[in-house]
């Protein structure tokens, strides 16, 4: 408790500063976010589509294997000579997928002949990725290595497994890596063809967190997406149609524990109870050892080492997850303890104490979670993406303390349907 004190009395005084969010357009149509970072000669990039697993279709790893293709080869340069450009110039180059997002990334010192020289490159990437058959072949049989791996590997097993009787044939039900069948179905024209429809100025986002000022900003932004098409935004994603029952999935893996996760569909983004749930799921098992599932599971009954729950909130409804790895023998009984668990969350109301504890843990912390360039262009991706508004990070404690008990209960009531669970052992039996 003296730490947590200390915490919030040092980030609560004048010295610590929220960033403040400006936000503009490209002459195309890219919508940029920007933060003034002067501490440190430091610049942190990141251009972000709408380019997720989502899209895939029925070619599930497309949207994976087209954003790992961007620095595979450009403009005539090979892979190597890729990744050795950035090495010379201290740079590092990234990119990744998830259900919503396809992102690459760039840090970078801010002196010019080493900013100028990563963000002709990075420019190269974007507007005139190769795809050319070699590399194509080679991250190809990557994703599928990978994939076979997956397949030995209860955790990736019970997730797969997990998402796919949550969303059935909507599009969150494939994870962003795919699966082998598909994968190796993948042409490389299908590639070039999903990068013209998804790689464009009106599908992308532009995030910039470091030592610049707005009109550096705004050459960088027009640079790296002035050559891009327009072209249109990706279209609505369907709603996720709620369970009607709930499913019991066992899966056996020759492994002395079982993994298991429990949960449903959850929240989108910009939800209105998503700061409820949220401070909610900080009591439940979002708080790590001090949480109430971790209090029971681990401290009371010895049942497992870990247990944790969070909400994922993504562009439509995404999952409320609950995981804990326990014995094979001691299955059955975790499974019950947890829904026992959170039935009696849901039915009793927290008292005041628990609720203060819990806004305290989060406000006091909440400075250490934007306390770096790249802690605060993970935020700023999300709010640009989600079209979240762009005082979040001001008002991010404001709504926290603005929660209640009545509206957590309230909250947890409407989100969550307890007869309508997945449950996903994957184990012995």
């Amino acid at each position: 408790m003296k730490i947590l004190s200390f915490i919030i009395l040092v980030f609560s005084s004048p010295i610590f500063a929220i960033p403040t969010i400006q936000h503009w357009q490209t002459d195309n149509g890219a919508a940029v976010y920007f933060v003034p970072a002067p501490d440190l000669p430091m610049v942190n990039i990141e251009v972000v589509f709408d380019a997720g697993s989502a899209r895939d279709g029925e070619k599930s790893g497309l949207a994976t294997l087209t954003n790992a293709l961007l620095s595979e080869g450009a403009g005539g340069k090979s892979a190597d000579d890729i990744a050795e450009h950035f090495d010379n110039l201290g740079a590092e180059i990234g990119n990744s997928v998830d259900s919503d997002m396809a992102t690459l990334t760039l840090r970078c010192l801010t002196e010019s002949q080493l900013l100028k020289p990563a963000l002709n490159m990075l420019a190269l990437l974007l507007l005139k990725p190769d795809f050319d058959a070699k590399s194509f072949k080679r991250v190809q049989q990557q994703m599928l290595v990978k994939l076979q791996y997956q397949q030995q590997s209860p955790s990736a097993i019970s997730k797969q497994a997990f998402y796919q009787a949550i969303y059935g044939t909507h599009p969150y039900a494939q994870l962003p890596e795919g699966n082998a069948e598909s994968v190796a179905a993948l042409k490389r024209q299908e590639v070039k063809d999903f990068y013209t429809r998804y790689y464009v100025a009106n599908n992308a986002v532009i995030t910039i967190v470091g030592a610049l000022k707005r009109v550096d900003a705004e050459k960088i932004a027009q640079q790296l997406v002035k050559q891009l098409p327009s072209g249109t935004s990706a279209p609505d994603l369907p709603p996720v149609v709620a369970l009607t029952q709930a499913k019991k999935i066992h899966i056996d893996h020759p492994s002395t524990q079982n993994h298991i996760l429990i949960g449903q569909a959850g929240i989108a983004r910009g939800d209105p109870d998503h700061f409820t749930l949220y401070v909610g799921n900080y009591i439940l098992g979002g708080s790590g050892l001090v949480s109430q599932l971790a209090e029971e599971v681990r401290e009371n009954r010895g049942l497992a080492y870990s247990i944790y729950s969070y909400f994922s909130p993504r562009r439509v409804s995404g999952p409320f997850i609950a995981g804990l790895e326990t014995r094979n023998d001691q299955t059955n009984e975790a499974v019950h303890v947890v829904q026992d668990i959170m039935q009696k969350f849901i039915a009793t109301q927290l008292s005041e104490d628990t609720l203060k504890k819990a806004k305290q843990g989060i406000t006091g912390m909440f400075p250490l979670r934007i306390k770096s360039n790249k802690n605060i262009i993970g935020y700023l991706s999300v709010i640009g993406f989600y079209r979240l508004p762009l005082d979040y990070l001001q008002t991010f404690n404001d709504h926290v303390e603005a929660v209640t008990v009545e509206m957590i209960q309230d909250a947890f009531q409407r989100t969550l349907q307890l007869d309508k669970l997945v449950i996903v052992t994957v184990g012995g039996s």
